[in-house]
């Protein structure tokens, strides 16, 4: 599931600084959590489509990478994404 740009860039205005700042390291969570649970939903009525599921392994390593390196550069910020998506380490 792809996601829209008016989607993209609200979420880059809330986590960024902008919504032109697509590198910030809490956008890029952010917008990993969201597409992490539409592929949940996805994989919860089609059990068998693999391709997602490896799809989602991906999404989630590569959101756990950013969540180490944020909490390793700044401790603060990374409780403060942890607090506002409800994720739980």
């Amino acid at each position: 599931m792809a996601l829209s740009s008016e989607v993209k860039k609200d979420i880059f205005k809330k986590y960024g600084k902008s919504e032109a700042d697509t590198g910030n390291s809490e956008a890029q969570i952010a917008m990993f959590s969201i597409r992490i649970s539409a592929l949940t939903e996805h994989l919860r009525t089609n059990k068998k489509d693999f391709s997602t599921q490896t799809a989602l392994i991906n999404l989630v390593s590569k959101r756990r990478r950013l969540l180490k390196y944020l909490q390793h550069v700044d401790i603060t910020r990374y409780r403060k994404v942890i607090a506002a998506l409800g994720l739980r380490k």
